[in-house]
């Protein structure tokens, strides 16, 4: 008779551990996908995007879902795996899209020798506020769209920065 009793008792605390896991799992799982598939906190740091942005760094919140719905444009602030290097992740500025013709300095800092080109298709044109500081499609060449991983809505970090760029 105890037998039972006993392992009644373990069967409600087994009970009770099982849909603790289920409920932290669902909390896991949701946590993901919001981080990889709809916006995500990003820390960025650098003298590229002077003066937009820190060069100590800031903590922007960023979406991933424009990228995939073609909604970025001239002006947009967008994370970009590095063409350079896949494990990087870059912060530029979209400059031109696909068919626009972009102009540039092609060495600001050696000379005042401009270039005209035009981005091809499924490609985009990104720089660095800082131009005398920034590697991007200067160096790079126009980069693919597949590449843009989310759009910055906004600084979140230091508090008096805190706001739309």
């Amino acid at each position: 008779m105890r037998v039972f009793q006993y392992l009644s008792q373990w069967k409600s605390k087994a009970k009770d551990g099982i849909q603790q896991s289920i409920l932290i799992t669902k909390f896991l799982c949701l946590l993901h996908v919001t981080n990889n598939y709809i916006c995500s906190p990003v820390m960025v740091y650098g003298p590229s995007m002077l003066p937009t942005l820190n060069l100590t760094g800031d903590v922007l919140l960023a979406e991933h879902l424009s990228p995939l719905l073609d909604k970025v444009g001239p002006g947009d602030i967008v994370l970009v795996r590095s063409p350079d290097n896949p494990r990087k992740t870059v912060t530029k500025r979209i400059v031109g899209m696909e068919g626009d013709t972009v102009t540039f300095l092609a060495d600001p800092s050696r000379s005042d020798r401009y270039i005209t080109l035009k981005v091809p298709k499924g490609h985009v044109w990104i720089q660095g506020d800082n131009i005398y500081a920034s590697k991007d499609s200067r160096q790079l060449g126009p980069i693919p769209c597949g590449l843009i991983l989310g759009k910055v809505l906004c600084r979140v970090w230091p508090p008096e920065g805190f706001g739309s760029l």
